[in-house]
């Protein structure tokens, strides 16, 4: 081998696996103590730089690193999606579009298995799903959520990085090459106060204020899909929902001029490092590459997590504070389309005849007489069978089915009559959550 054989991974460095060490970093805010744990020599810190530099704004910034300011919980994919649609029973509000957090609650009730028992009368075409949640708590105007695990199975390959970046650190020194010596001690403090800087962020969530005197914020979120989710409870606790959303407190917000310094840290880092390590020895360079493995290594593991099951944990858990194995979420299975929405209409009424109306012709625009009727009839079914306050034991009382297509509409009265089974069978197990200890609570929510 040549004595002047020289690797030249100076420019890889700067570069390989920089997505991969932005994306790890979202969860530097939801595991206590991981604030602490960057003390290693990061891979890509050009592109971490270029990435973080987009959230400070000032000219300075804007000159260093051009782009788009982003806000950090984008940045980090906290924000920054689509929800799907709400439709409020009592006070008339459609959102056409709700954000983030809607889409998260939705996924979570998507991931609840359905209650097992259906109805045996049950057609099934094309079936879909319906979760009916709850909301037992209103969370406040401002909440700082954050899971109180400080040991997660990635702490242990937090220790390898660092291990492997303190060990190659000082093999060079030992065999003494300060080049590379520096390459990776630069390496470490850079990536070590940066991590410690970003992590400094607070997770805050934060929601608007409901009105005095708001009726219950009961309503529908509809993702276009098989799937719906009834919400029911206060005006602020579905608030939380369709128009909350995650974000980050900085100090040095709006501005952020300490991420930015962080930025120009990774980018002298990178500087360093391009110079370095091409003067550094054969042995020094596979040292530093050995310590680049290791990190990397940590923050593929840190970007494997799902986030979004994690930010849906943290929602569900830490802000709507849902105890589970309670009762308050639900899903069910329902065989047609026409039973979803007859048992989506079952789940929100009590309300008023107009606003059931608008829903029910959302969900099925068809508009022809045999349709019409079929609606009409559900309607009233609905508005004299909770027009008795014992609604434990609900039928509908259809009148027989007539004209050209009786057929047709006998097999719609099925799908509504099956809708109806299926509601006895939540309100009986509801009974059964809330009794004999809870009764009080059971009824107050079974009012709402």
């Amino acid at each position: 081998m040549r004595r002047n054989f020289n690797l030249d991974i100076s420019g890889v460095a700067g570069f390989f696996g920089g997505n991969v060490s932005v994306s790890a970093m979202a969860t530097v805010h939801v595991y206590r103590g991981r604030t602490f744990l960057g003390w290693y020599n990061q891979p890509g810190s050009y592109e971490i730089a270029q990435r973080y530099g987009q959230l400070s704004r000032s000219r300075l910034w804007d000159a260093l690193y051009p782009g788009d300011n982003v806000d950090p919980a984008v940045l980090f994919e906290y924000d920054g999606t689509e929800g799907p649609k709400f439709t409020a029973v009592h006070s008339g509000t459609t959102l056409s579009k709700t954000g983030h957090v809607a889409s998260l609650f939705l996924e979570e009730c998507a991931k609840l298995k359905a209650v097992a028992k259906k109805p045996p009368s049950m057609r099934i075409t094309t079936p879909g799903f319906v979760s009916i949640v709850n909301l037992p708590y209103a969370p406040e105007q401002t909440e700082r959520p954050r899971l109180k695990r400080y040991w997660h199975v990635t702490t242990f390959f937090a220790f390898l990085a660092m291990l492997s970046s303190f060990a190659t650190c000082a093999l060079c020194g030992f065999i003494g090459d300060w080049f590379c010596f520096a390459s990776i001690l630069t390496g470490i403090v850079s990536s070590g106060i940066s991590c410690f800087v970003i992590g400094m962020g607070e997770l805050t969530f934060h929601h608007p204020k409901a009105a005095a005197g708001a009726p219950h914020g009961d309503g529908l979120l509809d993702n276009g899909a098989a799937e719906l989710v009834v919400i029911k409870g206060l005006e602020d606790a579905v608030n939380s929902i369709t128009r909350g959303r995650f974000s980050f407190d900085y100090a040095s917000a709006p501005e952020y001029h300490a991420i930015g310094c962080c930025s120009v840290l990774l980018t002298l880092q990178f500087i360093a490092q391009l110079l370095l390590i091409p003067q550094g020895t054969i042995h020094g360079q596979l040292l530093f590459l050995a310590s680049l493995a290791g990190s990397w290594i940590y923050n593929s593991a840190l970007s494997s997590l799902d986030k979004r099951n994690i930010q849906g944990r943290i929602l569900v858990h830490e802000v709507l504070r849902i105890p589970e194995e309670s009762g308050c979420m639900e899903r069910y299975e329902l065989g047609t389309r026409t039973s979803t929405v007859v048992f989506t209409l079952l789940l929100l009424a009590p309300a008023p005849r107009e606003d059931l109306k608008k829903i029910l012709d959302e969900l099925l625009p068809n508009d022809t007489p045999t349709w019409k009727t079929l609606k009409s009839r559900v309607l009233d079914g609905i508005e004299v069978g909770f027009s008795n306050n014992d609604t434990q034991d609900f039928h509908f009382n259809l009148p027989p089915a007539g004209g050209e297509d009786a057929k047709l509409l006998e097999t719609l009265y099925g799908d509504a009559t099956a809708a109806a089974e299926t509601y006895r069978i939540y309100r009986a197990r509801q009974r059964e959550v809330h009794s004999p200890t809870d009764s009080t609570a059971g009824s107050t929510q079974q009012d709402q």
